[in-house]
């Protein structure tokens, strides 16, 4: 079963390479070739993590993209749950063929 509310995966970025590597966020965007307001925004939740992203930290700080991704993927699924109210559709049931 997925979290309920799952981190953004700026903030895993920023607990587990950032700060655990005792790296600011301009020297962390270096490595990683992007510029700083980029990493910013992805770390403050304010941007999604992009696949390109994704590979450029799996590259740099060895954390797997697909992992990454995940996260992100666990996030997204929360946040449109969260946001969208019960949608009243029915299933789809195929009719029997008529012989």
């Amino acid at each position: 079963m997925a979290m309920r509310n799952p981190p953004h995966p700026g903030q895993f970025i920023r607990d587990e390479i950032l700060e655990a590597n005792d790296l600011t966020v301009g020297t962390a965007a270096e490595h990683l070739g992007v510029a700083r307001p980029t990493l910013s925004h992805l770390l403050n939740g304010k941007a999604d993590l992009s696949a390109e992203m994704a590979l450029r930290i799996e590259q740099v700080f060895g954390i797997r993209m697909k992992t990454l991704l995940a996260i992100q993927s666990a996030y997204d699924e929360a946040q449109v749950r969260q946001r969208t109210p019960k949608l009243r559709l029915k299933p789809f049931k195929r009719e029997r063929s008529r012989g």
